[in-house]
């Protein structure tokens, strides 16, 4: 479904009619409908032929707009200026620290600036602005805290890229909701996303990626927050723009992070805050499939040096501890699946904020 390009501030105010209608009738007082603070954020890099009309494209919702130069080595920084939007807010970096640097120095001066919902987009041109509206909705309805794009809603898009590409970002894709814990979301590292203001202070910025992997560690630590992610279908708009990432990179960079991020996870979400059934399936199913497939090994290497076949009982206990254990692991990816964050926390953020304002 095309989204059309009138979508305006008459869009946003029937969502906030709706979400104070939604408000009310749960009797939330401290949440009310109002024009909210958008925020644009956009890292600056070898961009100067596309800034200036990325730019002139944002609509006037937008109230604000973070441009990141990240010690670009062209003139993009002065393509930007000459703009002269003056919601146009710049930071620039001494040195460069990556898209995830940028992202997150833009976060910071859009939090400052009073922003509440912040959209990152990138300066080449790929990203729609007329699909602004579709992505902050969730967010604004109440319904997320987090929103990212996602190019592969539909078979055409599938159809369109190459097998191996497919293959590679289906895989990642598979490695990143177990490492995030969110199962529900596809195309991982796209890089058109929003998220409410109030969850940045709450993140661990050491523990986000400073450069192409930003975008799955952001999501990991999003699921360590337990706040609500949602996939929003927006069709990827090709130029003639030159990527300076190399495709095959991610396929050997990616999956020991996303490993890492994954054991995290687990230990943090099942064993330290909390011990569930997941904790015991996992635990119980761990041991039993590596039993089996040790005893099974070692009897194996036995056989060979001596000669001799390993009796049927001998094959039925490694064969046995391994089919258990896997049914085991099966059942706790099953019980980690239902548990994808469902209540966004934007809400309760926002309250205890208030509270502490109170409070004094």
């Amino acid at each position: 479904m095309a989204i059309p390009v009138c979508w305006d501030s008459h869009v946003i105010g029937s969502i906030l009619e709706w979400r104070g209608q939604r408000i009310v009738s749960m009797n939330d007082p401290s949440l009310s409908p109002h024009p909210p603070q958008i925020c644009v954020v956009i890292p600056l890099y070898k961009a100067r032929d596309k800034i200036a009309s990325v730019l002139h494209s944002l609509p006037e919702f937008v109230r604000m707009i973070v441009v990141v130069d990240d010690c670009s080595p062209d003139d993009s920084y002065e393509c930007a200026r000459a703009v002269g939007d003056k919601r146009v807010h710049f930071v620039r970096h001494e040195r460069n620290q990556g898209v995830g640097g940028a992202v997150l120095s833009g976060y910071q001066k859009a939090v400052e600036l009073g922003a509440e919902i912040i959209v990152k987009m990138d300066s080449d041109g790929q990203m729609d602005p007329a699909y602004i509206i579709p992505l902050i909705a969730p967010i604004l309805m109440g319904q997320a805290d987090y929103t990212k794009g996602n190019r592969f809603l539909h078979a055409k898009e599938l159809k369109s890229m190459p097998l191996i590409r497919r293959v590679g970002n289906a895989g990642l894709s598979f490695l990143t909701k177990a490492a995030s814990g969110y199962w529900n979301i596809f195309d991982p590292t796209n890089g058109y996303t929003a998220i409410h203001a109030s969850i940045i202070p709450s993140l661990d910025t050491n523990k986000l990626h400073r450069r192409y992997f930003f975008e799955s560690s952001m999501l990991i630590e999003l699921g360590m927050l337990r706040a609500v992610t949602r996939d929003v279908y927006i069709p990827a708009r090709y130029q003639d723009e030159v990527s300076s990432l190399v495709e095959w990179k991610p396929l050997f960079e990616f999956p020991p992070r996303l490993f890492v991020g994954f054991l995290r996870r687990l230990m943090t979400q099942y064993f330290i805050r909390d011990f569930s059934v997941f904790s015991a399936l996992f635990l119980f199913g761990m041991i039993l499939t590596i039993f089996g497939i040790s005893f099974g090994l070692y009897h194996w290497y036995l056989s060979i040096s001596t000669g001799k076949v390993a009796s049927t009982g001998t094959v039925m206990v490694a064969v046995l501890p391994f089919i258990l254990g896997s049914q085991l692991l099966i059942q706790a990816m099953s019980v980690d699946i239902q548990n994808i964050p469902q209540e966004p926390i934007q809400t309760n953020i926002r309250l205890l904020e208030e509270v502490r304002g109170i409070l004094g």
